[in-house]
């Protein structure tokens, strides 16, 4: 994909299948997080928590992934210059 071009819109199906392995990773991520930042002083949060916490944020994620892998769809599928 060349610098002018403007990233495809990815389809709210691909979204959808995307979403469960964006919010297990961001879930995942958050739960970390909060141990690290133990020794901070910072309490740890409860699994569950972690999974409140990752609603809001697994949304942009799964935006970000989705037109990611619409990019990908997009280069594959454009048609080859042969010089």
């Amino acid at each position: 994909m060349t610098a002018h071009t403007a990233p495809p819109r990815p389809s709210l199906k691909l979204c959808a299948i995307l979403f469960p392995f964006a919010f297990g990773g961001v879930a995942i991520n958050v739960f970390f997080a909060f141990l690290l930042l133990k020794p901070l002083g910072i309490n740890s949060v409860s699994p569950y928590l972690a999974l409140l916490i990752t609603l809001p944020l697994s949304l942009p994620a799964t935006w970000l992934a989705a037109r990611w892998i619409a990019s990908l769809i997009a280069e594959a599928e454009a048609p080859t210059k042969n010089n």
